[in-house]
């Protein structure tokens, strides 16, 4: 570990960070938590939000797949997903939900803005962002998909779009 020249988590904690959220709302497995919080770290994002009935960290199944970026990653619980996205707004976050939509866009397509904090809203597995978080985002982008399954696992879309993001930063 020490040839591939990774920080430690204070290190990390007090590092420069993309300025891309993750909002993790009612996501039931916590092996998609935990997911979220070892991309999170890899690509070195400012956060995650934990909302609603999403689990939150310190359990075994998070532990398991975060492989300790609970530990680097700032995180924050809100039960109330709208107080959350109403308190963000306020401060001028631009917020989109990583949802098909009518008018989604492409992630291909999307324009990320470094000098604005951006948040990205991953919903439930089956049923995705509620309506209420809907109507706090700018837009909606969604992952192209050529096959015959039209959603990926929150786990590779939370890969997928921070990859993305990342490299037009």
């Amino acid at each position: 570990m020490d040839e591939l020249n990774r920080c430690s988590p204070d290190e990390y904690k007090n590092a420069d960070h993309f300025p891309i959220w993750l909002l993790l709302e009612d996501v039931r497995s916590m092996h998609n938590v935990g997911s979220a919080f070892r991309t999170a770290d890899a690509f070195n994002i400012s956060g995650i939000y934990l909302c609603g009935y999403t689990p939150f960290p310190p359990h075994r199944d998070i532990h398991k797949t975060a492989l300790g970026a609970t530990e680097s990653v700032f995180w924050q619980y809100e039960k109330d997903t709208v107080k959350l996205l109403q308190q963000l707004k306020g401060e001028g976050c631009a917020i989109y939900a990583l949802e098909q939509t009518h008018n989604s866009i492409a992630l291909p397509d999307f324009s990320i803005d470094a000098k604005h904090k951006t948040v990205l809203i991953f919903g439930n597995e089956a049923s995705g962002v509620s309506d209420e978080a809907l109507t706090f985002c700018e837009a909606s982008i969604e992952i192209p998909q050529w096959g015959t399954k039209h959603s990926l696992n929150i786990a590779v879309s939370v890969g997928v779009a921070l990859w993305e993001m990342v490299r037009k930063l």
